[in-house]
């Protein structure tokens, strides 16, 4: 998870250098793009997503994808994300 969309989107650049290797797909899901389109590549199978955290809520209340299929949860910057009030009260 990363605070900004551009962050998220660097992350993804990156990821896909060692996953094309490693055989990994990855997907950024991210505001300022289609929900359901985003929706499609994670149903196709994902191995690493990349998030925001106000689109992770979107797709939690959609019901796209379930904690219950992640094994880990890494947060880029969590600081900041909490300085920018994502923290739940």
């Amino acid at each position: 998870m990363a605070p900004t969309r551009e962050l998220a989107l660097q992350i993804e650049e990156e990821t896909k250098k060692f996953g094309e290797r490693l055989g990994t797909k990855t997907v950024s899901v991210i505001g300022g793009a289609s929900r359901e389109d985003q929706a499609m590549l994670m149903l196709r199978g994902v191995d690493i997503i990349i998030v925001t955290p106000v689109r992770l809520l979107d797709i939690f209340d959609h019901q796209y994808i379930s904690l219950n299929q992640c094994s880990f949860v890494i947060m880029d910057e969590a600081d900041i994300m909490l300085d920018m009030g994502f923290e739940h009260e």
